[in-house]
């Protein structure tokens, strides 16, 4: 196990990771993704799961792979390293950023795949108060984890 490693990465068995709308390398997602990552190297990934629909919309967008990500995040690399990693292997201007993390903000659950939609659905019902609104996909988790 790497020290460095054991050091950055949070235990999500007892809190959550960042919120999909925290940015890193100027991407959404991209820091949610890498702390359940470090948490699933460490052993401490608990109900979470990597390489979930909501990173693959990040890893996608990207062209980067679990795989390669994963490898650069065992070496122990700290957030600004991981940024400037996905920055490297990440072909997108400013601009393309910008508007991707827009559209990811604003996304409704309805503008999703319909599996994903599907799934949400039940969800949604089982995890979210019933007194809460579900304005975008960002917000089940926010809602879930007591953010908004």
């Amino acid at each position: 196990m790497n020290k460095i490693l054991n050091t950055l990465a949070k235990d999500l068995m007892k809190e959550y990771p960042r919120s999909p709308h925290e940015t890193l390398g100027g991407y959404v997602i991209a820091a949610r993704m890498l702390d359940k990552c470090r948490a699933l190297v460490n052993g401490t990934l608990g109900e979470y799961r990597f390489d979930c629909p909501l990173d693959n919309f990040f890893l996608s967008f990207t062209s980067i792979s679990c795989t390669s990500i994963m490898r650069h995040i065992e070496s122990g690399a700290n957030d600004e390293d991981v940024a400037g990693w996905i920055t490297d292997h990440s072909d997108h201007s400013e601009d393309t950023i910008k508007l991707w993390n827009l559209k990811m903000r604003q996304t409704r659950v309805t503008d999703l795949p319909v599996q994903l939609q599907l799934f949400l659905e039940v969800y949604i019902r089982d995890f979210i108060p019933k007194n809460r609104r579900v304005y975008t996909w960002f917000d089940v988790y926010d809602i879930e984890e007591g953010r908004i």
